[in-house]
């Protein structure tokens, strides 16, 4: 396995800047690492750049889902149902480890009119069973033979059975189907450590701030290393633009006359206890909202994540939960749940920007918005729009196909069967780490942890723990994450701060009620020994990692509550 770290990021920028790529990728979310994947296995010769870290934007910010998308096919949406079931069976596939079987159940209450966004309100909810299992059937009919299990229809009692957390009053039965669950960020990471295995080169925290042109043509970038203030040229033969909800902003920087208009818009989420609403093992589909959308319950790292919402506009450089978002939120989950949940149940809120996109030609945002787009200037570039983290391979595919129409030489795709970092030889480690794990003293929920992040990568941490047994800690007392995974994180997933490690790698800010504060310390010494920091960076870096949580994961008013019982009196 190859290093990733500070050391391989400058020598990668230095390659960049010293010859001519086939191809440049400006962005290093989920679609900018798939198409980076994409190009370095067919045989490009592949630069990308992110001007903050991996998966630091919308990747980030997902439902921990990878899905065929059930919600759009009352919406006749059959053909992206379609490729994103055929793309989850993909995914579990070439990645074990990160993506993983997920049974959601559906509750039917006898207030139900509406369900997953039929398109009409069922009087008195008369033959909702019936549309729930023609819907169900047609989501098991194309995802076909790579179908996860068919759904069923059970009674209350046995939702209730799966589900404890189900309010019980009106309760009819429940339908169960099965989808996906994910890691987001660590899957955005390990796509970019195959790449790396392919050849690719890669850098973050390097902004793009031009293009270089030759008679008209985009021939390569002007770029800005944010944390030594240099600048580099990478000349390219083909640029991609993989910036999602910033897609307008850069394509701005060579034309006066865009083509792309990015409608930005917000979704929320919210982290509590799992066994506050009751969700442990199956996620759960809230039957209605007020709006119409879709709200999951989803159990992840010990936690549920409840979400999502959709309000266009907003900040997209400092998405938060806004108030009214998150009574939303919460009133609607209380809707379904037993329990009653306020905002003190809140471990952590979260919100990210979904790109929606429309051209500036006047053509209607419907056929984009939920789908994607791959679109050439006349100048060259070539940006990709839209989709979700489900299809990012299909979205990849479809841009190296728009460059080697532009002349691109390459070989034919490869991704549907190349394992990501940390699959080849899973089977053999889930079998065996466990009792690996043991003899280093790490504990059952340690090694299933470790299996599910890393893979068969997940020995590297163990031999990180026999060099340092202090690795072996846990970052916090009710959690499995280990500091180990910090070294691990700036070794071989270029890790450059405090917040990559506990905002990315390994989420504590959002899943740690304290969190990650009490590790942040630990985590910048180790860190600072890796990267050469001295004592004032590694306090700079322990207080901007602070700040950032406290502005964008941790409600208002539980803010102004903490400062409040901060000040004396």
């Amino acid at each position: 396995m190859k290093a990733l770290s500070g050391e391989i990021r400058a020598e990668h920028l230095r390659r960049m800047a010293a010859g001519r790529v086939d191809v440049c990728v400006i962005g290093g979310g989920i679609t900018g690492a798939g198409v980076a994947l994409e190009a370095a296995s067919r045989g490009a010769s592949v630069a990308l750049i992110e001007r903050n870290d991996f998966a630091s934007g919308t990747s980030s910010w997902s439902t921990k889902l990878v899905h065929g998308g059930i919600r759009y096919l009352p919406q006749g949406q059959v053909a992206l149902v379609r490729e994103a079931l055929h793309e989850r069976a993909t995914l579990l596939k070439i990645a074990p480890h990160l993506v993983w079987p997920l049974a959601f159940v559906l509750p039917i209450y006898d207030t139900t009119r509406r369900p997953i966004g039929v398109p009409v309100s069922l009087p008195r909810g008369i033959g909702v069973g019936m549309a729930m299992e023609i819907g169900l059937t047609a989501y098991d009919v194309l995802a076909g033979k790579q179908n996860i299990a068919r759904h069923r229809h059970i009674s209350a009692d046995e939702a209730v059975q799966d589900v404890p957390g189900l309010k019980t009053n009106g309760l009819k039965s429940a339908f169960v189907y099965s989808d996906a669950g994910t890691n987001d960020t660590k899957l955005v990471v390990t796509i970019i450590r195959t790449a790396v295995e392919q050849g690719a080169m890669v850098a973050n925290y390097t902004e793009a701030t031009g293009f270089v042109q030759e008679n008209g043509q985009i021939v390569g970038i002007e770029a800005r290393d944010t944390i030594t203030g240099e600048t580099v040229t990478i000349a390219a033969r083909h640029v991609v633009n993989a910036t999602g909800v910033w897609a307008e902003r850069v394509e701005s920087l060579g034309t006066r006359d865009p083509q792309v208009q990015v409608l930005p818009a917000k979704g929320i989420h919210l982290v509590v206890d799992a066994a506050k609403v009751g969700v442990t093992n199956d996620a759960v589909v809230l039957p209605e909202t007020e709006d119409g959308r879709l709200i999951f319950i989803v159990p992840w790292q010990g936690r549920a994540v409840i979400g999502t919402t959709d309000t266009p506009g907003g900040d997209i450089e400092r998405p938060r939960a806004d108030a009214d978002e998150i009574a939303y939120v919460l009133r609607t989950t209380n809707g379904s749940i037993r329990a009653r949940l306020t905002e003190a149940d809140i471990i952590s809120t979260y919100a990210g920007y979904r790109p929606l996109v429309r051209r500036r030609d006047g053509a209607k945002s419907a056929a984009l918005a939920r789908t994607h787009a791959v679109l050439s200037s006349s100048n060259g570039l070539v940006t990709i729009v839209g989709g979700k983290l489900t299809t990012y391979r299909r979205m990849a595919q479809e841009t190296l196909d728009t460059l080697e129409l532009h002349g691109l030489n390459i070989r034919a795709s490869v991704t549907d069967h190349l394992p990501l970092a940390g699959a080849d030889g899973y089977g053999h480690w889930k079998r065996t780490l466990p009792v690996e794990a043991a003899k280093r003293g790490l504990d059952a929920d340690m090694a299933a942890h470790l299996l599910q992040s890393y893979g068969s990568d997940a020995p590297l941490i163990l031999a990180l723990i026999d060099d340092d047994a202090l690795l072996a800690a846990r970052m916090a007392p009710d959690l499995p994450v280990i500091f180990a995974e910090a070294l691990f994180a700036v070794r071989y997933e270029m890790a450059m701060t405090v917040d990559d490690v506990l905002s990315r790698r390994t989420r504590l800010s959002l899943i740690d009620r304290a969190h990650g504060f009490d590790a942040a310390a630990d985590v910048a010494a180790i860190l600072g020994d890796a990267l050469g920091w001295d004592a004032a960076e590694r306090t700079r870096q322990v207080e901007s990692y602070r700040a950032t949580v406290e502005d964008l994961h941790i409600p208002v008013s539980a803010r102004d509550a903490a400062v409040a019982m901060a000040v004396p009196r």
